[in-house]
C-alpha cells in the first residue's frame, strides 16, 4: 500500500460521544456539517456569530465503518446498519433544526471500499440524506481551514496534521510571504484550493494524504499480543509510508515553524496530560505541548497496558482500542519532523465544512480571523 499523493506534488502541493447540549436558537439560518469517517459518524449544527460561528446542537458516535476493511475491502453489514442508525438519528436533528445549509460527507473508507455505493443506496432509502464521498485532497484542506483561528502570527513555515480513523493528512504550508497578522487569514483562504497560490498569500509546498489512520493502523497488527511490541510495529510502519514526504528537503524550518494536529488521538494526550477526568473543550483547544510532555502521556498509556487503557477515564471507553495506533502516529510525526512542541487542534473537517458554508454564503468573514499572537 502507498501513501496518495496529488499529480504535480513536488511542485506544489474527544470523547467518543459528545454532549449534544441543545440549545434555544435565535433567529438566523442554521448550518449542518457531517463528516461520516472510518471510525465515527459526526455532525454539527451551528449559527454564524461575527467571525465564528455558535454550535447549536452536536452528535458524534462511533460506529466503525471500516472494521474488516483491511482484510476484504468492503464494508461489512454490521458497519453499514451501525451507520445507517446514527444518521437516522442525525436526519432526525436536521429535522427538528429545520436546517437547510448542510453538507454531509463521507472519507475513507467510502473512498477505499468497494461496496461504497451499496452503502449510500441504502443511506439515501432509509434516511433521505445525500452522501457525497470527497476526495482526500479536499478532506486535508478542510482540516487545515479550520485550524486558521489557532495559526500564530509568527508562523512563517506549518504543517497541518489530522490523524483520521481510516488515513492521516499532512499539509506543509509556506507563509513566509504573508503579513503576519494575515497568516490565519491567508489559510481560510486555501478554501478554494491548493494549487493556485494567490500574491502574497499562503502557498501549500506539499501535502500527502496516507491511508492509515487510528482503525486502519490497529487492524494491520491486530494479530500482534505483546503490547509494546504491537506499538514499535505501527510507529515503524507509519514511519516507513512518510519516507517519501520530505518537503523541508532543502532545508528544515527555523523557529517560525508551527505544527498543528487535529484529532481524537491529540486531544486526548492532551486531555490525559492536563489529567482531565471529565473531557473540557476550553482547556484542550488551542493548547500547546512539548514532544517531553507528549512521550511522557504515551509511555504512561504503555505502563498501564490494555486493561488499564480500558479504565482510565481520561482515555474513555470507546477511545482505548484505538488509543496506541494513534499515539504511534503521533509520535512518529513528532519524531520525524523539526519541532519540539505541537499546537492542539480540538476541531477538523466539520469546522472545517461549516467555515466553508458560512464565507461562500458571505455570512461569516474570513477577515474576521484574529489568529494567535
Amino acid at each position: 500500500m502507498t501513501p496518495k499523493r496529488p499529480a504535480g506534488a513536488d511542485a506544489f502541493p474527544k470523547p467518543a460521544v459528545e454532549p449534544s447540549g441543545t440549545r434555544n436558537p435565535e433567529e438566523g439560518a442554521l448550518y449542518a456539517a457531517l463528516d461520516l469517517g472510518t471510525n465515527s459518524c459526526r455532525m454539527l449544527i451551528a449559527r454564524p456569530k461575527g467571525s465564528q460561528f455558535q454550535v447549536i446542537d452536536s452528535f458524534s458516535k462511533p460506529v466503525q465503518l471500516g472494521q474488516g476493511l483491511e482484510a476484504s475491502g468492503r464494508l461489512s453489514r454490521g458497519s453499514m446498519a451501525r451507520t445507517v442508525h446514527a444518521l437516522q438519528v442525525c436526519r432526525r436533528k436536521l429535522e427538528q433544526h429545520r436546517v437547510r445549509n448542510m453538507r454531509l460527507v463521507a472519507t475513507e473508507a467510502c473512498r477505499r471500499a468497494r461496496n461504497s455505493r451499496d452503502l449510500m443506496r441504502t443511506i439515501r432509502r432509509e434516511t433521505g440524506l445525500q452522501i457525497e464521498t470527497i476526495g482526500a485532497e479536499e478532506e486535508a484542506r478542510l482540516a487545515v481551514i479550520s485550524c486558521a483561528p489557532l495559526v500564530s502570527h509568527k508562523t512563517e513555515t506549518l504543517m497541518v496534521v489530522d490523524i483520521g480513523g481510516g488515513s492521516t493528512e499532512l499539509v506543509w504550508i509556506d507563509l513566509e510571504d504573508v503579513e503576519p497578522k494575515e497568516r490565519p487569514r491567508a489559510i481560510m483562504r486555501l478554501s478554494d484550493g491548493f494549487g493556485n497560490p494567490q500574491p502574497g498569500g499562503a502557498r501549500v509546498v506539499d501535502w500527502i494524504s496516507v491511508p492509515l489512520g487510528v482503525a486502519t493502523l490497529r487492524d494491520q497488527f491486530a494479530d500482534v499480543e505483546d503490547d509494546q511490541g504491537r506499538f514499535a510495529l505501527m510507529s515503524w510502519y507509519f514511519e516507513e509510508m512518510l519516507s517519501g514526504f520530505t518537503p523541508y528537503a532543502q532545508g528544515s524550518p527555523d523557529d517560525g515553524f508551527q505544527i498543528i494536529g487535529t484529532s481524537g488521538t491529540v486531544t486526548t494526550v492532551a486531555a490525559s496530560f492536563l489529567g482531565l477526568r471529565r473531557y473540557d473543550r476550553t482547556k484542550v483547544d488551542g493548547l500547546e505541548m512539548t514532544s517531553d510532555q507528549i512521550d511522557r502521556v504515551i509511555h504512561s498509556y504503555l505502563q498501564l497496558g490494555p486493561d488499564g487503557r480500558r479504565a482510565d477515564p481520561r482515555i474513555g471507553r470507546e477511545r482505548h482500542a484505538l488509543i496506541m495506533s494513534g499515539a504511534a502516529i503521533l509520535q512518529t510525526l513528532m519524531r520525524v519532523w523539526p519541532t519540539s512542541k505541537l499546537s492542539v487542534a480540538d476541531r477538523g473537517l466539520r469546522e472545517g465544512l461549516l467555515y466553508a458554508q458560512m464565507v461562500r454564503d458571505g455570512v461569516l468573514a474570513a477577515d474576521g480571523l484574529n489568529g494567535v499572537a
